[in-house]
């Protein structure tokens, strides 16, 4: 008998806390008899009902762990530190509670991990979403794929359930900002991708906008690729090889024809604009990994935590930045 860990995360979802919960516990009770299961919920400091029905049902049911956050810190954050909790043999990374990415996928996900599969990734194959959010979602996938030493599938998000020495490795990172699809695909392991229809969200609001999945685009392209920093050294190098063949053409065209020479204080600030630009975005780019690497050194918690029911860390160790929750802890009794 396997012991199956969820991790879902949750922001203001009181509308739709219950149904996931009571969804995945049916279908381990109709379709998943011979497994135990441990549903992690992971709370970013909700300011609707959202901590009081996840006490509620952790009340009723021991197999449901709550994890509170002090604020909110993203969901990749929270959902990592969520997976610190996780004791199962497998571990579903994120099953988010508004049920966009269908639970009816965990048995036959189960299924292929009892066959052999480390990895069952799944893939939002068929999106309910604008043309424009998917057409986005394809040209940053294309652009982490070209740019990273290792694949990330195209829509392949982070409903994946990894066996537990993958889970093992992923935990080894000490990321301050974990892109954790990036994670999982660079450990490697056997692997299989299950496409499936991303569902259209029936009930509350989504709590990502442009600028957070601009965030995490940058975040996966800078942690995981050299490439914005070498095109910074090719696009130098190109732009000082235009400059002198500029430089020298214009000379040229001074001595042998100075009619048509270039001149005047047009070509100046174009040239003084141009290469101003060009040198903001770089610094811009350097910034990114300053910051990043800023943040990293700094160290601190990657969440602090307000509040954990019926949760232990999947090791039986404390957690780095749990201190606080551990003073505060409630019981479900």
């Amino acid at each position: 008998m396997a012991l199956i860990s969820i991790v879902s995360p949750c922001f203001n979802e009181e509308d739709n806390v219950a149904e996931c919960h009571a969804t995945v516990r049916a279908l381990f009770e109709e379709k998943l008899p011979g497994h135990q299961r441990q549903h992690i919920f992971v709370d970013n400091a909700s300011t609707d009902r959202t901590v009081a029905i996840l006490r509620e049902i952790a009340a009723g049911d021991p197999s449901v762990s709550v994890v509170v956050n002090a604020r909110n810190f993203g969901v990749f954050r929270s959902t990592f530190n969520g997976l610190r909790y996780a004791r199962g043999d497998a571990t579903l990374v994120m099953l988010p509670v508004d049920l966009q990415d269908p639970p009816e996928l965990i048995p036959e996900f189960v299924g292929l991990w009892e066959q052999g599969y480390e990895i069952v990734a799944g893939a939002r194959a068929n999106r309910e979403e604008s043309f424009l959010l998917r057409t986005s979602r394809k040209i940053f996938y294309r652009i982490v794929n070209a740019l990273s030493d290792f694949e990330i599938a195209p829509d392949v998000g982070e409903m994946q359930l990894i066996d537990r020495k993958v889970l093992d490795a992923v935990l080894a990172h000490n990321d301050h900002y974990p892109y954790i699809r990036g994670i999982i695909a660079s450990v490697g392991f056997r692997r299989i991708i299950v496409p499936y229809r991303w569902k259209a969200r029936k009930r509350g609001v989504s709590k990502h906008n442009v600028l957070m999945l601009v965030d995490q685009a940058l975040n996966a392209i800078f942690a995981f690729t050299r490439a914005p920093m070498r095109f910074c050294t090719f696009a130098g190098a190109f732009i000082a090889s235009m400059s002198f063949l500029f430089s020298f053409a214009s000379v040229l065209l001074w001595l042998l024809r100075p009619d048509i020479a270039p001149r005047g204080t047009t070509t100046i600030i174009v040239s003084l604009f141009f290469l101003s630009g060009v040198q903001l975005i770089f610094i811009g780019m350097l910034g990114e990994y300053v910051t990043s690497i800023q943040t990293q050194v700094r160290g601190g918690p990657m969440v602090i935590e307000r509040e954990r029911i019926n949760a232990e860390p999947g090791d039986g160790k404390s957690l780095p930045g749990a201190q606080a929750a551990s003073k505060i802890r409630s019981l479900s009794a």
